[in-house]
């Protein structure tokens, strides 16, 4: 079926999305937004309260869903399917390996059809279960309703939970008892989603938003007080900056840490004297990190300092942290990236990265001998689950591959026995013998090799004739593990082949990776995934025009910038709030995340090098007269990271200079987020929507 032959109807015709200039002038530099007026004056209302969003806004936003509902009508019965089809391959009673804390093991489940964690916890060896949080019962009557978290208190009488009811992330804190279920009337607002209860049980440490949505106090509440009376612990001044709370695996200090993306800065508190100001570790310095941990009379801190680029491990006195006490207990080992340091009584655990697979590492503390967690798959993600128990001798960890479901595993860190708690069940079967996983590499533009990861089914023809789902993101740092996702099935058993494109801007291969696809360097992103690109072009994975790139928030950025610049290598481009309007956000220091955002983009208020860099590569700005791919984007109204005006833009200037017939959607989600929906099952049907569309444009739709 051609893609647009079923728009027949005047009513199913696309918005147009009315112009009107609006210039603006930096360094010299002059540009037009034909679309700026979409952006509502009173975004930060909208944000608290959705209902006041101008009303000329709210029908075009409304004329582009209904479109897309439109355009998408054909499909709605495999939408259908998809969601059936992706829900089958969710355990709905599953429920979380328990963890042990003192008298108590604290787990999470889900009830049949529930759309939210039922929070539980049983005797330390088993017994009846208790309900403490019923979130799937809370949320009834709401229609967003998302819990961030739900933490006991030392005593284990009471719980805090934070609860953000429209999507905006301006969380409420709330206590409750465990035994009688009342809440008290401590109800505090526009807070960070993290809490930290004080030692007496009856302290609450937490972070509020500032009027910008972000987090710049760490507040103290004691439970009875009016929460107008509660004590400023630490305030960040700089606007750059974010602060977030925590406490050691000791438990033995609170942790503030102050930080942007590339920078950080660390406060402790001893929660012997909960009263004390907090004690900062080491002044921040621009492009150093550090993490604070804490064993006997000392502290470790896993840090980039001193040149060491992909961390090292040191240790500091409680007494003097300071930089010039700091000794190496793990040093410096180039290409050895150690993402994560979780720290016991005896012995510590690091989770690293060599060469773009992950390894875990344990240490004895007594005797400093170490070994490593041995894995044999080509492709695989670990991750470390952190418990409540620090004289513990059990590292919780979880395992998966793109083939293999996640199996939770429990180390036995002095013997080395490794016991299986818990494997992902697919209750409509799952055979990872029937799929194939490789790592590829890519040869980018300036030799750098590239880790692509594949996926696909056993009969699936290598030849270059199949259709492609080529993700990325390659932002903050942020890894893209070889992990198992059920949901991708669902085009794989269809005849996709889907690949993970592991592009710079990432810590694949080591911090330096994250540094090449960074500010100036930002393009080696997109050259990198237009690499990949080619090279599962050149293995016959599939050809020029058979691929779909899909990315969300910063990998929308991603996608959004090689629509422009490759257009021919694409069929479709799904972007989920993406972050396609970066020059305007960039120069924007009202927006929320905008001051914290200027060590990973560049500032182009300040900088007229880093405005040229973004101005150069911006999707939004690069919109030219062409052929363009097929494109779905989606959006959140109360999103706080990528504002809803983003996407919205993007698709009216698209759909304005296309020079084909490309079918250009929009979706805005007017009653959610950043995450979309909130429930594990909508969120599916926003996945089958994408689905969908991707099926349709590659003429596969009527097969189902």
């Amino acid at each position: 079926m051609p893609v647009q032959s079923h728009l027949k109807h005047p009513q199913e015709q696309p918005p147009i999305a009315r112009q009107v200039p609006a210039e603006i002038t930096a360094h010299g530099r002059k540009r037009i937004d034909p679309y700026a007026w979409l952006k509502d004056p009173n975004w930060q209302q909208v944000m608290h309260t959705p209902s006041v969003l101008d009303a000329d806004i709210r029908a075009y936003l409304e004329a582009e869903n209904a479109y897309t509902a439109a355009v998408m009508a054909p499909t709605e019965a495999l939408q259908d399917k998809l969601f059936r089809e992706i829900r089958g391959r969710i355990k709905e009673d599953d429920s979380s390996v328990p963890a042990p804390d003192g008298p108590f093991a604290y787990y999470q489940r889900f009830d049949p059809g529930g759309e939210h964690p039922v929070f539980c916890r049983h005797a330390r060896d088993g017994g009846p279960e208790e309900v403490v949080y019923d979130a799937n019962k809370e949320s009834a009557g709401h229609a967003y309703f998302r819990v961030a978290a739900v933490h006991h208190s030392p005593d284990h009488a009471r719980i805090a939970y934070t609860l953000d009811l429209n999507g905006s992330e301006y969380f409420a804190l709330h206590v409750r008892d465990i035994a009688s279920g009342a809440v008290f009337p401590d109800r505090i607002e526009n807070v960070q989603g993290e809490m930290v209860w004080g030692p007496d049980s009856a302290t609450l440490y937490y972070t509020v938003l500032d009027e910008h949505h972000r987090p710049c106090r760490v507040m103290r509440h004691r439970l009875g007080d009016d929460p107008s009376a509660d004590k400023v612990i630490y305030e960040e001044r700089d606007p750059g900056f974010f602060v977030g709370i925590g406490m050691t695996e000791s438990r033995r200090f609170i942790v503030v840490d102050a930080h942007d993306h590339t920078t950080s800065e660390v406060r402790v508190i001893d929660t012997a004297a909960a009263d004390q100001t907090p004690r900062l570790i080491a002044p921040r310095r621009r492009d150093v990190l550090y993490e604070v941990s804490h064993h006997g009379d000392r502290f470790l801190i896993l840090t980039n300092a001193d040149g060491a680029e992909d961390f090292k491990v040191v240790e500091a006195p409680i007494e003097a942290p300071d930089p010039a006490n700091w000794r190496d207990m793990v040093p410096y080992e180039p290409g050895r990236l150690i993402r994560h340091l979780q720290v016991f009584a005896d012995r510590t655990a690091r989770l690293e990265m060599v060469d773009a697979l992950p390894r875990i590492v344990v240490t004895d503390l007594a005797g400093g001998g170490e070994h490593a967690i041995a894995f044999d798959e080509e492709a695989f993600s670990l991750g470390v689950q952190p418990g409540f128990e620090y004289a513990t001798d059990t590292l919780r960890f979880a395992y998966s591959s793109p083939t293999t479901p996640y199996r939770i595993y429990d180390y036995d860190m002095a013997t080395r026995e490794r016991v299986l708690r818990k494997e992902q069940e697919i209750p409509s079967g799952h055979d990872p013998a029937a799929y194939v996983t490789r790592r590829l590499s890519a040869v980018s533009h300036d030799g750098e090799r590239v880790p692509v990861t594949v996926l696909h089914a056993v009969g699936t023809p290598i030849d270059g004739s199949a259709p492609l789902l080529l993700y990325g993101y390659g932002s903050y740092g942020h890894a893209l593990p070889a992990a198992f996702s059920p949901t991708p099935l669902s085009l794989v058993d269809r005849g996709f082949v889907y690949a993970v494109a592991h592009v710079r801007g990432g810590v694949e291969r080591g911090y330096r990776w994250y540094l090449d696809g960074k500010g100036p360097k930002k393009t080696n992103t997109f050259l990198d995934f237009i690499a990949a690109a080619e090279q599962l072009i050149a293995e016959n994975y599939t050809a020029a025009g058979r691929i779909a790139a899909h990315g969300g928030s910063a990998g929308g950025l991603l996608v959004g910038a090689v629509a422009n610049m490759r257009p021919d290598l694409f069929k479709a481009i799904v972007g989920e709030v993406p972050f396609v309007d970066v020059l305007t956000t960039m120069s924007d220091d009202t927006l929320p995340l905008t001051p914290p955002e200027w060590p990973e983009w560049g500032n182009p208020i300040e900088d007229p090098a880093a405005y040229d860099t973004i101005a150069a590569y911006a999707p939004y700005e690069n919109v030219v007269a062409q052929p363009y791919p097929h494109i779905l984007a989606t959006g959140g109204l109360t999103d706080p990271r990528v504002t809803y005006w983003e996407p919205a833009k993007w698709v009216a200037k698209l759909r304005a200079a296309k020079t084909n017939d490309a079918l250009i959607v929009l979706r805005i989600n007017m009653d959610a987020g950043h995450g979309g929906a909130a429930g594990r099952f909508e969120r599916l049907k926003e996945v089958a929507l994408m689905y969908a569309f991707l099926l349709l444009v590659f003429d596969m739709a009527e097969a189902g």
